[in-house]
């Protein structure tokens, strides 16, 4: 298979040299028709113009020739770019689709991420204002039954434990769930800027 430069220049060079036949008929014609005038005589001049108009039909029969096969060349190689384009028009829209449904699929599963941490930030807050709760309760208990101190101070100090851990956790899971939106975020404007683009 030859390549496209390769083709390109053997086209060049028929085409030079049917050019340079027809410019070379046309010369004969004028040169016979010349010689022909110089001798004086009719019968040469006549035979030189019949042949002439022979030579320079040939001339523009390979003119026309190379004129028609130039547009059939400028032709066939419209339609190969045209259909290099289409080409990679249909596997750019393949690529987006693709990245389009991956984005897609990523925002679905962040979304889901960030429900699921939602739901578990609204079951640590009630923990933890159950937690309150039980504190408050306790220390109420507490005031009550002073006389019994060391075992009311031990569950006070239970609770409060549970409480802290409560206000800990509620406090990381409120960090993951900043953190989960705020990639939420970037992935969406990724997604348009993307499909903008």
């Amino acid at each position: 298979m030859t390549s496209p430069s390769a083709t390109s220049v053997t086209r060049r060079r028929q085409r030079s040299t049917r050019l340079t036949v027809a410019v070379t008929l046309l010369v004969v014609a004028a040169l016979a028709v010349m010689g022909a005038a110089a001798t004086g005589s009719w019968l040469l001049v006549t035979l030189a113009a019949v042949l002439a108009v022979v030579l320079g039909a040939a001339a523009t029969k390979i003119t026309h020739a190379e004129l028609l096969a130039s547009r059939r060349d400028a032709a066939r190689d419209r339609a190969e770019q045209a259909q290099a384009y289409r080409r990679m028009t249909e596997e750019r829209a393949a690529e987006n689709k693709a990245f389009a449904d991956h984005m897609k699929g990523e925002l679905e599963r962040r979304e889901k991420t960030v429900g699921e941490l939602e739901a578990a930030l609204a079951a640590a807050h009630q923990r933890a204002a159950a937690a309150i709760r039980a504190r408050g309760d306790e220390a109420r208990r507490a005031a009550q039954a002073e006389r019994n101190g060391d075992v009311v101070r031990a569950k006070l100090e239970e609770a409060e434990a549970r409480a802290a851990e409560a206000i800990l956790r509620v406090a990381e899971l409120e960090q993951e769930l900043d953190v989960v939106r705020a990639e939420l975020e970037a992935e969406r404007s990724a997604g348009y800027r993307t499909r903008s683009a």
